[in-house]
């Protein structure tokens, strides 16, 4: 099996091989990058390329890892028990599977994303390290091991909100999606907007990058953005040469760029310093 871009993900010659030899290891492939530069597509994009079907864990601050196996619901039982349901015979009925359960269990191999692990607590990690090593788990409630029947490929993403554990780190092949430069980029647009006129796309580009390269701002624009953007500029049949006004600080639908307040604020007095300086 080998990963390769998709007719609607373009990726990198870095990127493929990183996803590839994290296969080859069967390692968790761990992804770090900044928001929106296509982490979670990138699973969903591996399991096509694969042709495999995908289990999806997002992890929330609330997650716990146990929550992955499965959860056991003892107070339904309880509850089942004082109105003389007959299934609190069988404790099976109150036990829910987790995605790590789901995945370890299906029929075919199968691409397991755990979305954004480090939104949960510092220990979320290594509470799954033995899981992961093994492909298998302990059914305390019922007294049996549940193990893979064939070890998925699994993907995991970060925004680097948190340090993960050095345990954890080395069970994993590491890769960092660099922020696309200008010819990915088109290269991008491209596959989501085929037959787009270039004047566009290059004026487009040149607003985009412009903005990025503002010093200070607080969240700089994404790719999702940019195709966002685009998106807008297509719906109104924008000319190249209208994407900002005349005087203009901001490009015109910026909304979809510029996500607070301080960001639109720090490149309209930039703007307005530098019309001074003339």
């Amino acid at each position: 099996m080998k990963f390769h871009s998709t007719q609607s993900y373009v990726a990198p010659e870095d990127l493929t091989q990183a996803v590839n030899a994290a296969v080859r290891l069967e390692r968790p492939l761990l992804v770090k990058g900044e928001p929106g530069t296509g982490k979670t597509e990138l699973a969903r994009q591996v399991a096509a390329s694969l042709g495999l079907p995908i289990v999806e864990w997002v992890v929330k601050s609330t997650t716990r890892a146990q929550q992955g196996l499965y959860d056991y619901d003892a107070v339904s039982r309880l509850r089942d028990s004082q109105l003389g349901d007959p299934r609190v015979n069988d404790v099976r009925n109150y036990i829910r599977k987790g995605k790590l359960w789901q995945a370890f269990e299906a029929d075919t191999k199968v691409v397991l994303l755990i979305d954004e692990i480090d939104k949960a607590d510092i220990e979320f990690p290594n509470d799954l390290l033995q899981e992961l090593d093994r492909m298998e788990f302990h059914v305390y409630e019922t007294g049996e091991t549940i193990r893979a029947r064939h070890r998925p490929v699994i993907v995991i993403t970060s925004n680097n909100e948190k340090d993960l554990p050095d345990a954890f780190l080395r069970r994993c092949f590491f890769h960092f999606i660099r922020f696309p430069d200008a010819d990915t980029m088109r290269a991008i647009v491209d596959v989501h907007f085929p037959g787009i006129k270039q004047g566009l796309v290059a004026a487009a580009l040149a607003e985009f990058y412009g903005l990025r390269e503002v010093s200070g701002l607080r969240k700089k624009p994404s790719t999702s953005e940019m195709l966002d953007w685009l998106k807008l500029l297509l719906a109104e049949d924008a000319a190249p040469g209208s994407l900002r006004a005349e005087g203009a600080a901001l490009p015109r639908l910026h909304g979809a760029l510029l996500k607070n307040e301080q960001d639109v604020a720090l490149i309209e007095r930039a703007a307005m310093m530098a019309r001074g300086r003339r």
